[in-house]
């Protein structure tokens, strides 16, 4: 059988290795974009004013933390900076090897957490940007059952809004749990809301910024192809017939719509989608 290639993974390490070169830091979370200009050049400040809104939330004192879909571990540095004791669970071995790099004095955890089985207790279990990807029933069980007792629960995360419609294939930008089902499921499980605040607005020019770089890259193909259909014809032809081989007719149409439509912006992203920073306790 013919091994899949992994496009995913491909894509996490060039993207990493991009934001590492523009900013210093292997970020590819948010940014917070209140009352700076949305360029390239202002990305480091914004995702570290996220950051630094995100740390607000945490409870006083040194903490036990666990950081759930931490990433490439640049949060956990951050978090054990300041003296706290970070274990991180990623299902992904690149990103695993990414956070003991860049966290060496935290405890990696390389499974999915619905599979986590530890019997350490932590005083915040903290989602941050990777509630999304796990069942809400799930992730909010098992975070509840790792907490010491008067340990709490954070979740930074973007959630399908009330206002969600269909849309055409690659227009998805922030995607998540659909915000009305998250409330059924929160209603229903002995936890208490501390604290809510929605910061959509404010995160939301981060998918123009973003979709800006891909038209650029857009932008390089598309005369790299020209200059080809001019003076190498049969280059060209080659190249065509061999992307058409690797990829299906679906995923040349999502990358060309990725690469030169813009069809992923902020304002799509606020119609159908909602950022929420949400604190919980156990009642």
């Amino acid at each position: 059988m013919r091994e899949k290639i992994d496009t995913r993974a491909i894509g996490l390490d060039v993207g990493l290795s991009f934001t590492k070169w523009l900013t210093g830091a292997e970020n590819l979370h948010y940014g917070l974009w209140d009352g700076l200009d949305v360029t390239a050049g202002n990305l480091h400040t914004a995702q570290a004013a996220y950051t630094d809104k995100l740390f607000k939330l945490l409870p006083k004192g040194k903490l036990r933390i666990l950081d759930i879909g931490g990433g490439a571990g640049e949060t956990a540095r951050k978090l054990v900076a300041l003296g706290h004791s970070v274990d991180i669970v990623v299902p992904s071995a690149f990103l695993a090897s990414r956070c003991r790099e860049n966290a060496p004095e935290a405890t990696v955890h390389e499974c999915m957490f619905e599979d986590l089985n530890t019997d350490e207790k932590f005083d915040l279990c903290l989602f941050s940007e990777s509630f999304q990807y796990i069942p809400a029933d799930i992730a909010l069980i098992k975070a509840a059952g790792f907490l010491n007792k008067g340990g709490e629960i954070i979740i930074s995360d973007c959630f399908r809004s009330e206002g969600f419609q269909g849309h055409a294939v690659g227009a998805t930008v922030g995607g998540g749990h659909h915000i009305g089902a998250f409330r059924e499921v929160l209603a229903g499980l002995p936890l208490k809301t501390i604290s809510e605040e929605d910061i959509t607005a404010s995160v939301a020019p981060s998918v123009d910024l973003e979709q800006g770089f891909f038209n650029v890259v857009g932008h390089a193909v598309t005369r790299i192809d020209e200059e080809l259909g001019k003076k190498k014809k049969k280059t060209r032809w080659f190249l065509q017939r061999a992307l058409m081989t690797v990829m299906s007719k679906r995923k040349r149409y999502r990358l060309n719509q990725r690469l030169n439509e813009k069809t992923r912006t902020a304002a799509h992203f606020t119609a159908n989608n909602i950022y929420l920073m949400i604190k919980l306790k156990p009642e």
